[in-house]
């Protein structure tokens, strides 16, 4: 599904991602985790083309490194960014119609706002009420449920828990994992590596910029350095 080789981001001088190679295959769930300032973000942010990026970044085999970020919603990729980027003076109901932007199929779509709503109850409450009053566990919800209304194959989730009460980032999470149970490929960019780790497939590792390792998310979760870096033990 997703194939990146050689990625790197520059900021000035500064290079924040140095050469990584990146496979996600269709269907599968994987984890980037690391301490902050690791890289992360950025690597998820060049993917989608949102920061300028060296390397190769293929989508089902096509190259889109090159690609406006905007055509990238077309070919089914989608991105929740960290700080949720939800239209603040638009309704909930809007924040999802304008996640359908590229689609003109209104019966399909009012349907999937449906389902969005089933997937998550409270934005069906608040479908009137301005984005910027909710909480941040409900602009959360309005930014993952504004990327499902694009149907994305590919779904890019940054950071989802940052700032999250711990009951609203089980919310958040049991929502992705509903998501992920219909097929959509993830790839997920979480602080709270056990969490990420405990919903994903495979994670990696990322440290100064770099991929250090790769391996199964159980292996992971078991592997001492891994916990004493970023489990907590």
């Amino acid at each position: 599904m997703l194939e990146v080789r050689g990625l790197e981001v520059h900021y000035g001088g500064i290079c924040a991602v140095r050469g990584v190679d990146l496979d996600v295959a269709a269907g599968e769930k994987v984890a980037l985790i690391g301490a902050n300032g690791a890289g992360k973000t950025s690597t998820l942010k060049a993917i989608a083309r949102m920061l300028p990026a060296r390397g190769s970044v293929k989508l089902e085999g096509e190259a889109i490194e090159h690609a406006p970020p905007h055509t990238l919603v077309r070919k089914g990729f989608a991105l929740v960014p960290e700080g949720r980027g939800v239209f603040a003076r638009l309704s909930v109901l809007e924040n999802l119609e304008m996640g359908a932007y590229v689609r003109d199929d209104k019966a399909a779509i009012e349907a999937d706002i449906e389902r969005v709503f089933g997937l998550l109850p409270r934005l069906k409450e608040r479908a009137g009420q301005t984005a910027g009053t909710l909480s941040g566990g409900e602009q959360q919800m309005v930014a993952i449920g504004r990327a499902l209304m694009s149907r994305p194959r590919l779904l890019l989730l940054d950071e989802p828990s940052m700032g999250l009460s711990p009951i609203m980032v089980d919310t958040v999470f049991d929502v992705i994992r509903q998501v992920v149970q219909d097929g959509v490929t993830l790839l997920l960019v979480e602080q709270n590596a056990r969490l990420a780790l405990s919903l994903c497939d495979r994670g990696c590792v990322m440290d100064g910029g770099e991929i250090t390792l790769t391996a199964p998310a159980t292996e992971l979760l078991d592997n001492p350095a891994v916990r004493a870096a970023y489990l907590g033990e």
